[in-house]
């Protein structure tokens, strides 16, 4: 009987997010055996700094990938905005599931959204891009770095060490936590990350055999849409820590895809948008606006 191995991080998320692969190759494949290698990634261990000084969220795959490479795993299960635009030579993405919740959450004991949080408020995340946009809306607040799993996040919350922390919404959710998010802060006024609120599903690039039993998981919308936000990604050379904020709609089959460009110490934004039906191309197009209005120069500072 046949046997995929899915290589996965071990954080309640990560576990979450390929049980759910698991379980759907299992309904497709009736008969399929399918077995979750659990691993550890330097970015699960090293959390006394932020993901910029130790390398990114890049490294919340390597581990996963060496296993890939190495044939002790035949897929890894990742989400989606933690991938870097251009993935290593040797590995493809198989599958883009369909696309939860894209939003952020606002988190809070105390308070209802961002603008009931007190004067100087201790706001925590470990995110460039959503610290530029908090910092829009109040500069007064302070922002200060988060690292953990999502239960190590809330536990900071809850124990008084933040006013209010930011997350993303489809974690919450498909950890049953819904009842946390106060407000979500949703597009076009607040955007996500590259591919937020999907999972994807990597395998070795050739692999036959894999490609043909994870791609009926590959839905289309989802595809289309999120290879917009990462061309934009890629067209303005960043990895997944750059203060980049992107979502693609489907308007009528169409792509309208919004691009924001933060600097998180001073609050400022940049913000651009276009209509397409290439993806790639209209990535393409959001950077150059985004460089145009003063994007150049931000990316410099960075």
């Amino acid at each position: 009987m046949p046997i995929l191995r899915i290589a996965t991080r071990k954080s309640p998320l990560a576990l979450w997010q390929a049980e759910h692969v698991a379980a759907r190759l299992r309904g497709t494949h009736p008969g399929l055996q399918v077995q979750l290698v659990p691993l550890s990634t330097r970015g699960d261990e090293v959390l006394d700094r932020s993901l910029n000084e130790i390398g990114g969220k890049g490294l919340f795959l390597k581990e996963l990938e060496i296993a890939l490479a190495n044939d002790e795993a035949d897929i890894a299960v990742h989400s989606l905005k933690d991938m870097p635009a251009k993935l290593e030579a040797g590995f493809a993405i198989g599958a883009v599931l369909e696309r939860g919740d894209v939003a952020d959450a606002f988190v809070s004991n105390d308070c209802a959204s961002l603008d009931e949080l007190p004067q100087g408020a201790r706001v925590g995340t470990s995110s460039l891009r959503r610290a530029a946009q908090v910092r829009a809306a109040r500069n007064d607040l302070e922002i200060v770095d988060l690292r953990g799993n999502v239960g190590t996040r809330l536990s900071k919350l809850d124990s008084g060490d933040y006013a209010a922390i930011v997350l993303a919404a489809a974690g919450l959710q498909r950890l049953g936590l819904p009842q946390r998010i106060r407000a979500r802060l949703a597009p076009p006024g607040w955007l996500p990350a590259p591919g937020q609120g999907a999972i994807a599903v990597e395998l070795r690039e050739g692999d036959a055999r894999v490609a043909k039993l994870i791609s009926p998981l590959d839905d289309v919308d989802a595809r289309r849409t999120t290879a917009a936000e990462r061309a934009l990604n890629a067209a303005l050379g960043g990895d997944c820590t750059l203060p980049l904020g992107a979502w693609c709609a489907l308007e009528n089959r169409a792509l309208h895809l919004y691009g924001l460009l933060g600097d998180a110490p001073n609050g400022r934004v940049l913000r651009a948008d276009a209509r397409g039906e290439d993806p790639l191309k209209l990535g393409g197009e959001v950077a150059r606006a985004l460089r145009e209005q003063g994007g150049e120069a931000m990316l410099r500072t960075l």
